[in-house]
């Protein structure tokens, strides 16, 4: 009996060690699947933008273009109107982080080291909005623009960012919190107001979690399409998104759009994006790394 036992023992231990070996290999194999699945669409935008119009039509894809023609992004940059569409993109984004940053470190300093009756029932009402949908606002956004005659205006898209973002202040309070309050009492004797404390201390030593902050509304607002589509009627006006939307559009039924030109345009409306994100990915980790600690 004792001699079968053994005979089975390395046969159950052989068992043992590979079943986790075969669960990580199932694990690769659906990682391998969900990334080609990420990347074939962006790398569908990238050969269509080096290549002719004719291939751009063809059906089914080819994954690469016979000849290449880098002169696509210089033939879009002569059109007047992507840069117009740049340059509304520019006037709308570079606020639109300014407001966030600022007004949102603000508000977050004075949850995480200001002490007032009511403030933790604050920053919960502050948190409560991250569970309203943005399609539950929006009619009641468009009412409100529409009395201050901000439509088909800037201001809608750049106002709203002076007013702070709940997540924002959320991740900066955590950030704020970890910074001791020994700094803020130093300071306090060597006369500092709550002002020079946030500008002195605060924000030197929050510097990740800024720029987290900053990256997100680069994002967001580079991007944007949505609230551009809604507020804004002139094409003059059109950030980069919703202008490359319009490329896409014709006058004729049966004609069909310049798809290489608009998928370098796509490539440059990206680009800036993914540029940010790897600058600023070891900000993004540091800046949230204290959500990973609540």
């Amino acid at each position: 009996m004792s001699q079968q036992l053994e005979r089975l023992a390395p046969t159950k231990a052989f068992g043992a060690r590979t079943t986790p070996k075969l669960g990580k290999w199932i694990i690769y194999v659906i990682l391998i699947i969900g990334a080609v699945m990420m990347v074939a669409p962006l790398l569908w935008m990238i050969t269509t933008s080096l290549s002719n119009n004719k291939y751009a039509l063809t059906f089914p894809p080819k994954l690469f273009p016979t000849s290449f023609h880098f002169d696509n992004f210089l033939e879009i940059f002569k059109s007047d109107d992507f840069a117009l569409y740049l340059r509304n993109t520019l006037i709308i984004t570079i606020p639109a982080i300014i407001g966030q940053v600022f007004v949102s470190s603000l508000a977050a300093f004075a949850f995480a080291r200001l002490r007032a009756p009511g403030k933790n029932l604050f920053f919960i009402i502050t948190l409560c909005t991250l569970m309203i949908p943005g399609e539950v606002t929006m009619i009641p956004n468009f009412i409100m623009f529409k009395y201050f005659h901000w439509i088909n205006t800037f201001w809608p898209l750049i106002v709203p960012n002076f007013f702070g973002n709940a997540f924002n202040i959320f991740l900066m309070r955590q950030f704020f919190m970890n910074v001791p309050l020994e700094l803020d009492e130093a300071a306090k004797l060597d006369g500092l107001s709550y002002f020079g404390i946030w500008w002195r201390i605060i924000v030197p030593l929050a510097k990740p979690a800024l720029v987290t902050v900053a990256i997100f509304t680069f994002t967001y607002n580079w991007g944007s399409f949505m609230g551009p589509l809604i507020y804004l009627n002139d094409q003059k006006l059109y950030p980069l998104a919703l202008g490359i939307y319009q490329m896409t559009q014709t006058g004729n039924v049966m004609e069909q759009p310049n798809w290489n030109l608009i998928m370098a345009g796509s490539l440059l409306l990206t680009i800036p994006m993914i540029i940010v994100f790897f600058y600023g990915q070891r900000h993004i980790y540091e800046g949230t790394n204290v959500l990973g600690r609540l």
